[in-house]
């Protein structure tokens, strides 16, 4: 008789399965929960500010939409301090996520430096073993961005753009637009947390 285990091979990572979107927000698929908003949906609470609108298209490398994918923001509020900006949404046909909110500060470091403003995205589809970290920069924050210590890190300029949001007016509400690339060229910087 031999004492020999048997080698045991890896199982395939578990990804999100095809029905995230569904679970996240249920809403998005028409299914009623007993008239409950879905957690998240809807303007983000983040305290007074200048109104935004945070918009772009979820693609992959071959630049097609990602249609059942759900991001999540988080964000200050104006004055750079964490409160309760939370938002969800989920990917429309076309790929694209949407946030009304307001415009965050600059965050105020331990160390008297202070974080450019931002929003922080968290990115959930099928196929994606485990959710991707990304930030949103505002495009018209060039000073700050200038000084952001983790842009800072991020050597190619390139690499450093994909995370910069585009302005525009949006009828008296400044817009703000981010196509996130999931791979291949142009690929959005994702943050290992």
């Amino acid at each position: 008789m031999s004492d020999r285990k048997p080698i045991l091979h890896e199982t395939p990572s578990q990804t999100a399965g095809p029905y995230v979107h569904v679970g996240l927000v249920p809403s998005h698929e028409n299914i009623n929960r007993s008239g409950k908003a879905d957690f998240g949906v809807g303007p983000v609470p983040a305290g007074n500010g200048p109104p935004i609108i945070v918009t772009g298209r979820l693609i992959d490398g071959a630049g097609a939409p990602i249609t059942d994918a759900v991001v999540e923001l988080w964000q200050a509020d104006t004055d750079g301090i964490y409160r309760q900006g939370f938002g969800r949404s989920a990917c429309d046909a076309d790929g694209r996520y949407r946030f009304d909110t307001v415009k965050p500060g600059r965050i105020p470091g331990q160390d008297g430096s202070s974080a450019a403003p931002h929003l922080t995205l968290w990115i959930v589809a099928r196929g994606i073993n485990i959710g991707l970290h990304t930030r949103l920069y505002f495009g018209d924050e060039a000073e700050a961005n200038a000084t952001d210590p983790v842009l800072a890190q991020i050597a190619d300029p390139a690499r450093r753009a994909t995370l910069i949001a585009s302005p525009s007016d949006a009828g008296g509400k400044f817009r703000y637009s981010l196509d996130i690339r999931l791979q291949g060229a142009g690929e959005t910087v994702f943050f290992d947390i």
